[in-house]
């Protein structure tokens, strides 16, 4: 299964991660996808970059967030409380056929 979670990257005591989209069974800091942005815990407050189009793209094809990367994608407004996309429900108002006009 793909996930999209959190990669640790900076040096100790001095957190700094990288969103990227893995296989589950990859390591924690071993192989990835794809980079689909950061987060650093450190700055007040922390600081949350995420390409949007691409994490919707791998929500869309079935990739699974991790916890903490569904709490920052929440909070970033992708995705709602549900955890679903935002985009979607945008879309599938606008996918509804329209009423054929009567002639």
């Amino acid at each position: 299964m793909v996930r999209i979670r959190l990669r640790r990257m900076g040096a100790k005591k001095k957190p700094f991660y990288r969103i990227v989209v893995a296989d589950q069974r990859s390591p924690r800091d071993g192989r990835f996808i794809e980079n689909i942005g950061t987060y650093d815990p450190l700055t007040d407050p922390p600081t949350v970059n995420v390409k949007t189009e691409r994490a919707g793209h791998w929500l869309r094809v079935g990739a699974q967030p991790s916890e903490a990367v569904a709490r920052l994608l929440k909070k970033t407004g992708i995705t709602d409380e549900s955890g679903k996309l935002k985009e979607i429900e945008a879309d599938a108002a606008e996918a509804t056929p329209a009423e054929p006009e009567a002639a």
